[in-house]
Parts: C-alpha cells; sequence; structure tokens
C-alpha cells in the first residue's frame, strides 16, 4: 500500500419517501449500478470541502443549486482499501423543494426515483448499499453522521461524534 487516495462524494436527494437514483454509465471507477442522484471525484481545489464537490456536481450532473435544496448535510463518510488505494466516500442527504422540477436527467446516467421499499433491492456500488440500508433503518431518523469501514463482508458503521 503506498498511500494512494481516493476522495469521492455523492448526494441522495428525497422527496417524500422516495429517492434520486442514478445508474452511472461510462464512469471511470463506478459503472453500471445504482449510485447517489449526483457525485464524483474531489476536484484539487476542494480536498477539504466535500460540500463544495456536491454542489459543484448537482450542478454539472443535474442542472441543482444549493436553493433547489434544503436540509443538505453530511451524513456518512465511508473507508475502504481496494485496488492499492484508500477510497474516501462522503455522502449527503438532501431533500428535493416543492415546485422543482422533479423530472430531473443527469448526463452521467440514468436519474429514476425509487419508493425507499423498492432501494435494497438495486445493485448499487459496494458502500453504497451498506449505506442506503443503514440510512432506511437508523440514519433517517437521526441528523449523527456515521463513520463506516469496510471490511469485505460489510460496512461497519459507529456515530462520529464531536468533541
Amino acid at each position: 500500500m503506498d498511500g494512494k487516495l481516493r476522495n469521492m462524494a455523492s448526494v441522495y436527494i428525497t422527496s417524500d419517501e422516495r429517492m434520486l437514483l442514478l445508474f452511472r454509465q461510462g464512469g471511470r471507477v463506478v459503472n453500471d449500478v445504482w449510485v447517489g442522484s449526483a457525485g464524483g471525484h474531489f476536484e484539487e481545489s476542494e480536498l477539504n470541502d466535500a460540500r463544495a464537490c456536491v454542489l459543484r456536481e448537482l450542478e454539472e450532473e443535474l442542472g441543482l443549486a444549493e436553493r433547489d435544496l434544503h436540509d443538505l448535510s453530511l451524513r456518512y463518510v465511508t473507508l475502504r482499501r481496494t485496488k492499492g488505494e484508500i477510497r474516501q466516500n462522503y455522502y449527503f442527504f438532501a431533500v428535493l423543494n416543492h415546485g422543482v422540477d422533479e423530472n430531473l436527467v443527469s448526463n452521467e446516467g440514468l436519474s429514476r426515483w425509487f419508493d425507499f421499499s423498492d432501494l435494497t433491492a438495486l445493485e448499487m456500488a459496494y458502500t453504497s448499499k451498506f449505506v442506503i440500508e443503514h440510512y432506511l433503518k437508523i440514519g433517517r431518523e437521526t441528523n449523527e453522521i456515521y463513520v463506516g469501514v469496510a471490511d469485505g463482508e460489510k460496512v461497519v458503521f459507529t456515530e462520529m461524534p464531536e468533541f
């Protein structure tokens, strides 16, 4: 292991009991699976600001601005060691404002709304699947930030308190 890092951020947009997901096509790292509504790799100027990365990706991929959402917050950070690098993923969740057109089209693949009850049956990127399962069981009832470490079989989550 040579210390190579891959920093990525994504946002999951909700509306009522539904979540917007993207079937990512043509991605460099993640391809042909369901992922967050928008997301990608940090630009050099964003290395210390995951929120800036998510806001840029929202604009680039869906044409949305921060004013189109409410309750945008970092909820999960995951770590996974694979292919000689440590992948750090920052997962944000937000609610689409009423009155914003829900017919969102992404330039990264197919965007589609799913009922919460249908999410766990979808093929997702490795840590994304565990994040969504945890969010549906625990995370959506709290305002906590969780950190998760992938161990090859699962992602183990714990609350990340501020102190």
